[in-house]
C-alpha cells in the first residue's frame, strides 16, 4: 500500500510540474508571437538593414573617392594587355584576386622606443 502511494504522490509531482513549466512556455511563445512583438521585431530589422546599407553605401563612397584621387589602384589598373594572373598554376581573371599589402611607417627610432632613466 505504501508502494502504491508512493508512486501515485510521485506521478502527481510530476505531473504538476510537467503541467506548470508547459504553461510557462506556451505563455513565452504566446507574449513573444504577439502583434506588438512581431512589430517591434520587423522595426527592429528593418532599422539594422538600413544600417547596413548606409554602412556599405560609406564604404562603396570611400573606395570611389580613393580611385577617383589615386590613391587606391587594383591588380587590373596594373596589369599590361597581355599579362595574365596565375594562382596556384591556374590562370585566373584579375578581378577575382584581391591582394593585400602591409604598410608600415618608419619611426626615426628605428621602430625601438628608448626607456628613460
Amino acid at each position: 500500500m505504501i508502494k502504491r502511494l508512493t508512486w501515485f504522490l510521485g506521478g502527481a509531482v510530476a505531473g504538476i510540474a510537467g503541467a506548470s513549466v508547459a504553461k510557462k512556455k506556451v505563455k513565452a511563445a504566446t507574449a513573444e508571437y504577439a502583434p506588438a512583438q512581431m512589430a517591434k521585431k520587423a522595426s527592429n530589422r528593418v532599422k539594422e538593414a538600413i544600417a547596413e546599407g548606409k554602412r556599405a553605401m560609406k564604404a562603396k563612397e570611400a573606395e570611389l573617392r580613393a580611385r577617383m584621387d589615386g590613391s587606391v589602384s587594383t591588380l587590373a589598373d596594373d596589369l599590361d594587355d597581355g599579362d595574365a594572373v596565375f594562382i596556384d598554376g591556374q590562370p585566373v581573371e584579375p578581378g577575382q584576386v584581391i591582394v593585400l599589402r602591409q604598410v608600415r611607417e618608419q619611426r626615426a627610432e628605428s621602430g625601438r622606443r628608448r626607456r628613460k632613466a
